[in-house]
């Protein structure tokens, strides 16, 4: 690699928003995030699905085919 052309990278801190801290390495100091893997709805199970139908679901029912 060539010299001095590379940012320095050093030991960084991700601060989400629900107050969950994360040790990593990169080239930015202090990282502010919104959301982290701790608060996801996905990863924590809270996420709400919607299993109306689909497509065809949904074009039966406003014809009224059976």
């Amino acid at each position: 690699m060539k010299e001095g052309i590379h940012p320095e990278f050093t030991e960084a801190t991700i601060t989400c928003a629900c107050g969950n801290v994360i040790k990593t390495k990169s080239t930015k100091k202090d990282i502010k995030v919104d959301v982290c893997s701790n608060c996801h709805p996905l990863w924590t199970g809270n996420i709400k699905q919607n299993t109306t139908g689909g497509r065809a679901d949904r074009f039966k029912k406003k014809y009224g085919i059976q």
